[in-house]
């Protein structure tokens, strides 16, 4: 039991770090100067992310892995949702600000990707028997959207966001949870790799439809072109390593409860970084938020573990009825 509690703790640091960096691609995409186009912004992080999953892949053995991705439909239809996904972000970001934003993040990750996982797979229904884990989620829920609240975020959207805001909880929620299980049977760098390049493959062919068009995919400096690059490293690379590490660890529904960490750390850093001052009431909601993310640490949380990974290079992989 100890062991197990350790693992949830580990994956709950994992989580944090994951909530971090991913809350960090707000004002990196707002502070990038000379703009950027939205074309660049999206493609060029993808091409990074992908091409660091796929650099490891075959660093540790698993290049035939990452190679019959690109026969695989699945591994298109992943690389899709990953593609809906961001221009989703991207667009929210613009449209409703980076909170609003975050908030539609942790609506798709503490909602609905423990919803869908009990509906699409029937697994972690029995999570929310648990008046521990209910209670956490919701009071971590709470505190960030305290946090939200009283910064003074929350506000009607207008028509152009309004399909934005629907969508992009049920993207990230599919894309996250599609990998997640496909990580049982393949390793996440072959998946992440091959939906991070096909993700930035696919917003190359439709630029012209983008803003920024075709032109807008090369940054408009040096320091611009440093800029996405570290938002490819953070938000595409570093981040999902850390996410998918955790859900190893721990199964899916802890890793995602704890994405409500994800607002709460873009208030923080829309202070220290944009110099967006929250008010006391906001920062309040940090400690409610946290006390919520301990509560759910409460109780097992098993980890998922592959079926049969690909060996590393030179051994034969076990077969499977």
């Amino acid at each position: 039991m100890a062991r197990a509690g350790g693992a949830a703790t580990g994956a709950a640091f994992l989580a944090l770090g994951a909530a971090f960096l991913w809350a960090a691609y707000y004002p990196l995409v707002l502070g990038v100067h000379p703009p950027a186009a939205p074309s660049g912004l999206l493609a060029l992080p993808f091409l990074v992310g992908g091409a660091g999953f796929a650099a490891y892949a075959v660093a540790t053995g698993r290049t035939s892995s990452f190679a019959r991705q690109w026969t695989d439909p699945r591994s298109w239809g992943r690389a899709g949702l990953l593609a809906g996904m961001q221009i989703g972000v991207l667009a929210s970001t613009y449209l409703a600000g980076a909170v609003d934003t975050s908030l539609l993040s942790l609506v798709g990750d503490v909602v609905a990707t423990p919803v869908l996982l009990a509906v699409i797979y029937r697994e972690g229904a029995e999570r929310f028997r648990l008046p521990a884990f209910v209670g956490g989620v919701a009071v971590c829920a709470a505190g960030a959207a305290l946090t939200i609240v009283a910064g003074g975020a929350a506000r009607p959207l207008s028509a152009e966001a309004v399909p934005v805001a629907i969508a992009v909880p049920i993207l990230i929620a599919l894309y996250f949870l599609f990998v997640a299980r496909a990580s049982l049977r393949t390793p996440t760098s072959a998946l992440a790799g091959h939906a991070g390049l096909g993700a930035g493959i696919f917003v190359v062919a439709i630029s012209p439809l983008l803003p920024g068009g075709l032109g807008g995919l090369r940054p408009p400096t040096g320091d611009a072109t440093l800029d996405v690059v570290a938002i490819g490293l953070t938000t595409f690379f570093l981040a999902p390593s850390l996410y998918f590490r955790a859900i190893e660890r721990a199964g899916l529904i802890l890793p995602s409860v704890l994405m409500a960490a994800i607002p709460i750390f873009t208030v923080l850093l829309a202070w220290t970084v944009l110099g967006i001052v929250p008010p006391a009431l906001a920062l309040a909601g940090i400690p409610v938020a946290v006390s919520g993310a301990l509560l759910a640490l409460r109780g097992e949380h098993a980890p998922w573990v592959p079926e049969y990974p690909d060996p590393p290079a030179g051994l034969s992989a076990p077969r499977t009825p």
